[in-house]
């Protein structure tokens, strides 16, 4: 009798399930905290020091609302690629793939914005002590190529590493706020601007001060990108997400309050590393050491995330062949989607060499918003197609579809916010998705294999 040999194909790798929600959390927290440490304080240079703190509050609002659809959605939606996989299930492939390319480019940008960041704070620290004229190109390529290497090496060790450095970085402000508080910094705290001057540009500074007040929080929806990677992601995912926009919202307070009773609302508005300078300001080397720590691991969770994030979206395109499938490669030892996380570090060193810093934060809010503005229409759909009770929710948000109106007026205004300072960058931008839309529907679309891509086990949606 002849032999028969098996011909069965071999088991694909996944990705590894081993984060809890302390993970889910540090992955959010330790993408935006950094807003707290630079970038936020933009807004008060647009509206003043009231216009600052509008917006820090509307923001965080509008950030709730993206972290309730989001925990919502994606406790039920686990696959890695987070809003891009919902788009992919609940509306349809050229949506999906705009907001997967969103994401990429928004934590992508902030990345670069991240390094940008880490070259000038050692830049500002070299002058104080004399030795001024420090070239930061080489602390920059050495962030974002040691961020990747951990990234390439494993998950769990990557996210563990961002839970340390993120409560260190979240202990600093508290920390700089009570020593304020009791009398720990030479200079007393100043509102005098508030009753003087409150709004120099008048109400339409507080419009022009929501485009940077959402970089206090943009990034917390990345917590979505580790929803093939979390052990019980019905549980991980709301609790981290939830917590972490809790904690977002104090730090964002604590920050403006610091930072604009102690710095003059002119400089706030234009500084590098506002909460460095507040401690700068107090006298104290103590503060000043914590705070220069702070801001680096900050900056350094952050653009540890966005490499997880970005590569993530990118890695989960290229599964479902939006993208070549070479980049939905899983590396067999270290189970990252190790071709997608290298693939886009020469992306991140160009506009963090090249480009000035407001600009690279622009554009990853205008990508951010993008995404925003679609998780709206996706919620809406999500519940018309799947009712409560038709599949199981790790979690329902409350008072829909007031969280997704509210969401989508308040994304309107921040395009308002945008276009006021930065028109022509919005305007490029919309040029760029749009070229790329075309390109996927002529071109890419023949790859997609639509049957391969739905993986959740849903029944029909109501009303097909």
């Amino acid at each position: 009798m002849a032999n028969v040999t098996s011909t069965a194909a071999p088991e694909r790798l996944q990705l590894l399930r081993v984060l809890g929600p302390a993970h889910v959390w540090a992955l959010g927290v330790g993408i935006v905290l950094v807003g707290e440490y630079m970038g936020w304080n933009f807004s008060v240079g647009k509206g003043g020091m009231i216009a600052g703190l509008v917006a820090c509050w509307v923001a965080g609002l509008l950030y709730t609302c993206v972290a309730m659809i989001d925990s919502e959605v994606t406790s039920t939606v686990a696959a890695a690629g987070g809003q891009y996989a919902q788009a992919k299930h609940i509306v349809g492939p050229l949506m999906a793939f705009n907001v997967g390319l969103f994401l990429v480019m928004a934590y992508t940008m902030l990345e670069a914005a991240n390094a940008i960041t880490v070259g000038f704070l050692l830049d500002t620290v070299a002058g104080m002590q004399g030795h001024s004229g420090l070239n930061q190109k080489p602390f920059i390529i050495l962030a974002v190529m040691f961020l990747a290497w951990l990234n390439y090496r494993g998950v769990l060790a990557t996210l563990t590493f961002n839970l340390v450095i993120t409560a260190i970085a979240f202990v600093s402000i508290i920390v700089l706020f009570l020593s304020v508080q009791f009398g720990a910094s030479a200079v007393p705290l100043d509102f005098s601007a508030i009753t003087s001057d409150p709004l120099p540009y008048g109400w339409v500074g507080i419009v022009a001060a929501l485009h940077f007040g959402l970089w206090y929080y943009l990034g917390i929806e990345g917590t979505c990108q580790a929803a093939e990677e979390v052990r019980s992601p019905a549980r991980s995912l709301p609790y981290g997400t939830m917590a972490g926009i809790m904690t977002l919202l104090i730090a964002a307070t604590l920050t403006w309050y610091v930072c604009s009773g102690l710095i003059p609302w002119e400089y706030l508005g234009q500084s590098g590393t506002p909460l460095f300078d507040a401690a700068r300001v107090t006298g104290s080397t103590g503060l000043m050491l914590l705070l220069f720590v702070g801001t680096t691991f900050a900056t350094l969770a952050s653009a540890n995330g966005c490499i997880n994030d970005a590569s993530r979206a990118w890695f989960s395109m290229g599964r479902d062949r939006y993208l070549p499938s070479w980049f939905g490669a899983v590396h067999p030892t270290y189970r990252t989607p190790y071709r997608s996380i290298v693939f886009l570090v020469p992306i991140a060193l160009i506009f963090a060499l090249g480009a000035p810093l407001d600009q690279v934060v622009t554009f990853s809010i205008l990508s951010g918003l993008l995404g925003y503005t679609f998780m709206t229409f996706n919620m809406v759909m999500f519940r018309k197609k799947w009712p409560l009770d038709t599949i199981k929710r790790g979690y329902v948000h409350p008072f829909h579809p007031i969280p997704a109106l509210l969401l989508l007026v308040l994304c309107a205004t921040a395009y308002v916010a945008v276009f006021l300072g930065y028109g022509t960058q919005l305007i490029a931008m919309m040029c760029f998705y749009i070229i790329a839309s075309l390109w996927f529907h002529f071109w890419r679309y023949r790859f997609v294999r639509r049957g391969d891509q739905f993986t959740m086990p849903w029944p029909r949606p109501s009303g097909y």
